[in-house]
């Protein structure tokens, strides 16, 4: 089994690590510490010998910081997060804090003493991140303090060990442009930016820049490792040798010089030394490596990683097989919702059944390496949690005359799939019917969007909203993400969100298109396709070069969910012709019952 299904953390556990922290700190001299939900690498999936936060605080999410000092301790958590900690986190040992309105930051100059000494890690804290939090303990006459080993580490007696995922080669057929290649182009990036050599922090732009695959993290087929490329020549990869068969040590050393990892900060202090210039992308990397050019003699060009962008812009091999990817999930997934529709309203599933028959149907396709992540198998309430974690102890029943949530992927080497589907068991409320509908009207202003050459997604974020805004409905997350090529289900630079995003749009970026509405304690409603940005058709009298979004996810969307009237009649002729598109692709793929049910599951609505 992919998925799994961990019990929840024992609360209890929180204050007697914290206290164990504390004495810690207090035998180094130190008033407090920083435990950041990161490694070095600050990916997404963290191994878990590096789940400091989780393993202090019991928090499972995605993103958060804790901060702790001699009387207090907060835990730092996003609007996507804000039930579930306090299902995992003790109050009593940790303030719950919202990790955008009320930042670290701003706790620390409120909380740090004039005189205290707070530590943190210099290589789980990106150089960005540092010079705030340092700027805000100056300003509270504290000192943040750069520490060589991790306190937590010392206290956590029974540590896991670093992974050791094995390195495989990607297939030519699938990353559709040769290592060297990308080598040269990448270098030619790296010249223009008047850099001699640039520092790579992200395992998934290492392994997109060598065509290699590993399986260091949950879900995403990274190795773990650091990478230095300059502008000609061979680059440096920083890895751990143990992950490496004689054969892909072989057919990398043609590409690439192989080091360990703790070979990194000399190799940094020495171009230091040498006055290089090195790229260095500070919102990603570690301070400990900016400071081995810096404090060595070298000149630091900040700037952003050289590969995000190439990366984020597939090229005609990974668009076809993103494409033949999400065939290949609209099948599995169309025997999924037949299955679904037929047994839900007998009673007898749960969460976890769910989920766990969802996975089965794709492994049934044979090309099955992974699930993209962790899937969110929301019944009721838990609906409204936006990134609802299901584990043995949470398991709810999927009961009748409820609305359910299912938001999940596949990892195929030919490409990575993302999908959300809100589903009626049973009957649903009039309300529950309105709240998607305007979620669907959002998820269809999105998808026929037409926009100018060199659009961000943060300007188009607003057309996901403005059905539900005109309600006084919103959502805390955002619109959409990037997705990889058999790499991370989250991917930048590229994104659809509010927060301001400088990255124009580019034919060839695959961005998800999933707004939502959540009634705490209730349901939750989020509809997710991933979708490739296009060419647009010329309009006549127009004179922009427009773009587009063409849907790669094929998956009925529950029409017994969508209130007809609230629909105009532009947004009902997209929904059936989506449908029809579903209809023509994978029904001649299916078994017949199935397909009869696919058939009535996407019948024109008017």
């Amino acid at each position: 089994m992919f998925q799994s299904f961990d019990t929840v953390n024992d609360k209890s556990r929180g204050p007697v690590r914290l206290a164990a922290l504390r004495d810690e700190l207090a035998s180094r001299g130190l008033d407090g510490f920083l435990v950041p939900r990161a490694d070095a690498h600050q990916g997404e999936y963290v191994p878990d010998s590096d789940c400091r936060l989780e393993w202090l605080t019991g928090f499972t999410g995605s993103a958060g910081i804790a901060g702790v000092l001699t009387e207090k301790a907060a835990v730092f958590i996003d609007g996507r997060y804000t039930i579930q900690v306090r299902d995992q986190v003790d109050e009593d040992a940790f303030a719950y804090r919202h990790l955008i309105d009320e930042p670290l930051t701003g706790w620390l100059r409120e909380n740090a003493a004039e005189g205290q000494k707070i530590g943190y890690d210099p290589m789980l804290h990106p150089v960005r991140q540092v010079r705030s939090l340092k700027a805000a303990c100056e300003k509270a006459g504290a000192q943040l303090i750069a520490i060589e080993s991790n306190p937590v580490d010392a206290v956590w007696s029974d540590r896991p060990e670093a992974p050791l995922g094995a390195v495989k080669m990607h297939a030519m057929q699938f990353a559709g442009e040769s290592a060297a290649d990308k080598i040269k182009r990448i270098g030619e990036l790296i010249a223009g930016k008047e850099a001699d050599t640039a520092l790579l922090t992200q395992p998934d732009s290492i392994a997109w820049l060598l065509n290699i695959r590993g399986s260091d993290v949950m879900h995403t087929p990274l190795p773990l490792s650091f990478a230095l490329v300059p502008t000609k020549g061979k680059p440096s990869l920083f890895i751990d040798g143990r992950k490496l068969s004689n054969e892909v040590r072989d057919e990398l050393s043609a590409l690439a010089d192989i080091a360990g990892p703790t070979e990194l900060a000399p190799a940094l202090k020495a171009l230091g030394s040498e006055g290089k210039r090195v790229l260095i992308d500070t919102g990603l990397a570690g301070q400990a490596l900016y400071d081995a050019v810096a404090d060595n003699g070298g000149h630091v060009v900040e700037g952003q990683e050289p590969t995000l962008l190439p990366k984020a812009v597939k090229n005609q091999a990974e668009i076809e097989g993103s494409k033949a990817a999400h065939l290949r999930d609209g099948v599995a997934y169309a025997g999924f919702l037949a299955w679904f529709e037929k047994t839900a309203p007998l009673g007898g599933l749960s969460e976890v059944v769910v989920a766990e028959k969802l996975e089965e149907f794709r492994r049934e396709t044979g090309a099955l390496k992974d699930i993209s992540f962790d899937t969110i198998s929301a019944a009721g309430p838990h609906g409204a949690i936006c990134h609802y974690r299901v584990s043995y102890d949470s398991n709810l029943p999927i009961e009748l005359n409820s609305v359910y949530l299912i938001d999940s992927g596949a990892q195929y080497e030919d490409g990575t799939t993302d999908i959300t589907r809100t589903l009626a068991v049973g009957a649903v409320t009039a309300e529950q019917c309105k709240h998607f509908t305007l979620v669907l009207k959002g998820h269809i202003a999105i998808a026929t969007a037409r926009f100018p050459v060199g659009t961000t997604g943060s300007q188009l974020d607003t057309l996901a909203r403005i059905d539900l805004w005109k309600q006084g409905l919103d959502f805390d997350h955002g619109t959409g993400h990037g997705v990889g090529s058999y790499l991370g289900v989250h991917e930048g630079p590229q994104r659809i969100s509010k927060a301001p995003n400088s990255i124009a749009l580019k034919p060839g970026m695959i961005l998800s298109n999933e707004p939502g509405y959540y009634r705490a304690d209730e349901y939750g409603i989020r509809i997710e396709n991933l979708e490739l940005v296009t060419p647009a058709a010329s309009i006549e009298g127009g004179d922009q070069k427009m773009l587009g979004f063409e849907p790669l996810t094929l998956a009925p969307i529950d029409l017994r969910m969508v209130d007809t009237k609230l629909l105009s009649e532009f947004e009902l002729n997209w929904l059936n012709a989506y449908h029809a598109r579903v209809r023509e692709l994978v029904g001649p793929l299916l078994d017949d019952e199935t397909k009869a049910w696919l058939e009535e599951a996407t019948r024109p609505v008017s």
